[in-house]
């Protein structure tokens, strides 16, 4: 049995804490901190080791949603009669349950921390559209069983921009690539796989708590 430390145990990057401080000067700026608090809550920010420390500094500043980490990813991502969506900097698990009846889920997963080289996504799809929104270089696997349901693959990059070497290392990687794995039972409906529309920025997608 493997070890997977809990998604605010995970080591903190620069690139996160940088997102906290972008909010820590916004509340300064806007009244919802003092000087005095902003100057804390930044010297913490940069002393934080892990990503738990990192979303305390926030949570009373901004809503769940616009956190600037966030750690709810093992919560099912459920569009019925609606939509739902996870983007941003979340932690991915290894296990995430996915519904869309009658709705829309989409999953960015551009500045995601995944939790696991391959993380299986089980999709439950009624008439509804999931898309997931994936870095150059992950690998998609679709698997399990669905009916009259449309796939779209498309994948789009800026001008000038190269894809990605196959399995070339990061810092302190593993050369595999990453794979998702939409594992989709339903009837009708959309699966859409696009990758980004702008180039990936420095920090974004981390695989097992390693910068990718």
């Amino acid at each position: 049995m493997s070890y997977r430390p809990a998604p605010r145990d995970l080591r903190a990057s620069d690139f996160e804490r940088d997102r906290v401080v972008t909010l820590l000067g916004d509340a300064a700026a806007d009244g919802r901190l003092t000087p005095g608090e902003h100057a804390d809550r930044v010297e913490r920010a940069y002393q934080a080791r892990t990503l738990g420390e990192l979303a305390a500094l926030t949570t009373d500043l901004v809503s769940q949603t616009a956190q600037p980490i966030r750690l709810d990813g093992r919560r099912p991502v459920t569009g019925i009669f609606g939509r739902d969506s996870r983007d941003g900097c979340w932690v991915v698990p290894e296990n995430l349950p996915v519904v869309a009846i009658f709705g829309e889920v989409e999953l960015d997963l551009r500045e995601a921390l995944l939790q696991s080289g391959r993380i299986v996504i089980y999709a439950t799809i009624i008439l509804g559209t999931i898309h997931l929104i994936v870095p150059d270089g992950v690998v998609i696997e679709t698997t399990g069983s669905s009916v009259f349901t449309r796939r779209i693959s498309r994948t789009v990059r800026p001008p000038g921009q190269r894809a990605a070497a196959p399995g070339r290392p990061g810092r302190g990687e593993a050369t595999d690539q990453p794979v998702i794995e939409l594992r989709t039972v339903g009837f009708g409906g959309t699966i859409k796989v696009t990758s980004p529309k702008r180039p990936r920025r420095l920090g974004g997608l981390r695989r097992g708590g390693q910068l990718r």
